[in-house]
């Protein structure tokens, strides 16, 4: 749905993994215990290639894909299966999807690694990346597919940042960033169950400085009369009938 799960700040000098697994590991459980029959799916890139991580994953029966940053040995096994040859016809992109069991030395066992090999057209070399993943089901090229939907995650970031000044850290107190960040992403989240919930079909993708032009940055006037107060608008105003459609919806929400 877009909503934003969890959050925390961390400094710029911490590594991205750091802390991950606790993190991680509430909102799994709270998952699980509140939808049994659901089984979680976490992708993440290679900051979140952690083992611990991984383990975490498989005791509490959650899918996962995560990237794996290339080291010597995975270039090595990916150029077993794809070696530099020239290519037949330099005018096509070659793409390859194999899969394999690696373990690293950090790994207290062998897993499923998914390898992703592509040629551009008129390259001699392959370029390699590498997902480790514990579901069994599904095609290499699937998991690389379902693994790269990800990408919607970092349209929300970024319009979370855009739209909300997520990444907006004013102060030189560290608490003071994060409950700035912590409220950003509430304006985020009550945002989008707005455009989810009150908007007409069709339009719940719509982007936060268009919201605020058509609904929010409103010319208008409140008038009271005896005991009732009336919002007019002007008769220029160009949006009144997505305007209208979007307030009955919030009074008709407010009295479920």
């Amino acid at each position: 749905m877009g909503d934003f799960l969890k959050a925390r700040l961390r400094p710029g000098n911490v590594y991205t993994s750091n802390g991950v697994v606790d993190f991680v590991k509430p909102l799994i459980e709270h998952y699980n215990e509140k939808f049994p029959e659901t089984l979680p799916f976490l992708r993440g890139d290679s900051g979140f290639a952690v083992p611990a991580l991984y383990e975490l994953c498989e005791e509490q029966s959650v899918y996962y894909v995560i990237r794996l940053k290339s080291n010597a040995n995975l270039q090595r096994l990916a150029d077993e299966l794809h070696p530099a040859s020239t290519p037949t016809d330099t005018t096509k992109l070659e793409c390859y999807y194999e899969e394999s069991e690696y373990q690293a030395k950090s790994w207290s066992k062998p897993r499923k690694v998914i390898i992703q090999s592509v040629r551009p057209a008129g390259e001699l070399f392959f370029t390699h990346s590498f997902f480790v993943t514990n579901i069994a089901a599904f095609s290499p090229q699937d998991i690389v597919k379902a693994y790269k939907k990800r990408g919607t995650m970092e349209n929300y970031i970024k319009e979370a940042k855009n739209g909300f000044g997520l990444d907006k850290m004013s102060s030189h107190a560290f608490q003071m960033n994060e409950a700035k960040m912590m409220l950003s992403l509430l304006a985020y989240n009550l945002t989008n169950w707005l455009r989810t919930l009150c908007f007409p079909e069709g339009q719940q993708t719509m982007q936060i400085e268009t919201i605020r032009t058509r609904i929010i940055k409103v010319a208008s006037k409140l008038v009271k009369s005896g005991r009732s107060f009336y919002f007019k608008l002007s008769s220029s105003f160009v949006y009144q009938e997505f305007f209208w459609a979007v307030l009955r919806k919030i009074q008709y929400l407010q009295l479920e």
